[in-house]
């Protein structure tokens, strides 16, 4: 799935751990509560997550809507550490750009910061299209950000590899899917999850375009 091994150097101990602290927590949490705004699921759905990586995302999801998701990723280390964490899970290997499922296979599809590691992050959210019934929600890294200029833009960094996508390139990819009701959002003003960064996140939510956190929602056209 990845072009260079999303944070192959971290262990998935460290990775996963990092969302317990504050920071991690805050910057988790929020992330969470655009794509379960944007997704909406109800019993009886079923919820892909591609790139899942360690897991902390798709056991969140599972906790607040009691739903069995999906879990997928290139990595298979972090899938045993996924799975470890995480009974009431289904947790296997898969590249997002050629998915193992039929077309709307699932109600719905998120992929958390993931897709832009691949070598083609148009055809990965494509693919994450073809797959799904109801909605989408593809949170991707925003060049138009503070963490691009800060950390995106140097080499060196845990984000080497990544594609960082600007919200209207986002939109107008977007837009040549067969998808409706697209929206893009942003959030993660400030990446350091201090007490300024959280009020400041409350203070602009959805109203500028800068945030790290970059989420496209959209309906799947029938």
């Amino acid at each position: 799935m990845t072009k260079s091994s999303r944070f192959k150097n971290i262990p998935a101990e460290l990775y996963d751990g990092w969302y317990e602290t504050p920071s991690g927590n805050w910057t988790g949490t929020v992330e969470l509560g655009l794509v379960l705004d944007a997704l909406k699921p109800a019993e009886g759905d079923s919820i892909l997550d591609i790139g899942c990586g360690t897991g902390w995302f798709t056991r969140q999801l599972g906790k607040l809507t009691g739903i069995c998701l999906t879990g997928v990723d290139i990595d298979t280390n972090w899938l045993a550490y996924a799975q470890s964490r995480d009974s009431a899970s289904r947790y296997c290997q898969a590249d997002a750009l050629s998915l193992p499922f039929e077309d709307k296979r699932f109600s719905h599809v998120l992929s958390i910061t993931a897709l832009c590691f691949t070598p083609d992050w148009k055809r990965a959210i494509a693919e994450a299209v073809r797959v799904a019934e109801k909605r989408i929600a593809i949170g991707l890294l925003n060049r138009n950000s503070l963490l691009w200029w800060k950390k995106g833009r140097k080499p060196g960094s845990a984000f080497d590899g990544a594609e960082w996508i600007t919200p209207s390139e986002l939109m107008e990819m977007a837009s040549m899917l067969p998808l409706e009701d697209i929206r893009i959002s942003t959030a993660i003003y400030l990446p350091s999850g201090s007490g300024l960064a959280q009020v400041t996140e409350r203070m602009l939510k959805n109203r500028l375009d800068f945030g790290s956190f970059l989420l496209l929602s959209a309906a799947v056209n029938p």
